[in-house]
């Protein structure tokens, strides 16, 4: 089993920034064999990619309405995954969501259903 905590939500301003956090941990679990997964659903509608990244951390996927403003990263050391997120907007609003792949792939992966553990989600809250 992984247990997964998303951290580094609340409340900004349009035009500012967030980090996010996602530690990983279990008893078997091998943080630098997997792949991750940043995913996040506005009220009213479905869970949606945002970004992934692979176990080396080398190869890096996004959707294209957050190149360029979210970069994912991560820190095998650390057991711990990021989303640096810049010139939010109000239609970023959403709970966040980090979600593992394991054993992870050298291929990010973006549907939901190549995912096998998810995080509780963290609130973020854009406001004009």
């Amino acid at each position: 089993q992984v247990q997964l905590a998303e951290s580094g939500g609340g409340f900004v301003q349009a035009g500012g920034s967030l980090r996010l956090s996602c530690a990983a941990s279990g008893r078997t679990f091998t943080f630098s064999s997997c792949t991750l997964g940043w995913f996040r659903q506005a009220p009213g509608k479905e869970r949606e990619f945002l970004a992934s990244i692979n176990w080396t951390g080398l190869t890096t996927y996004y959707v294209d309405s957050v190149k360029g403003r979210f970069t994912v990263s991560r820190d095998n050391a650390k057991n711990t995954m990021y989303l640096e997120m810049n010139s939010l907007t109000p239609e970023d609003t959403a709970v966040y969501y980090c979600a593992v792949e394991w054993p992870g792939s050298i291929v990010p992966k973006s549907r939901m259903d190549e995912y096998d553990y998810w995080g509780q989600g963290t609130q973020v809250t854009v406001s004009s």
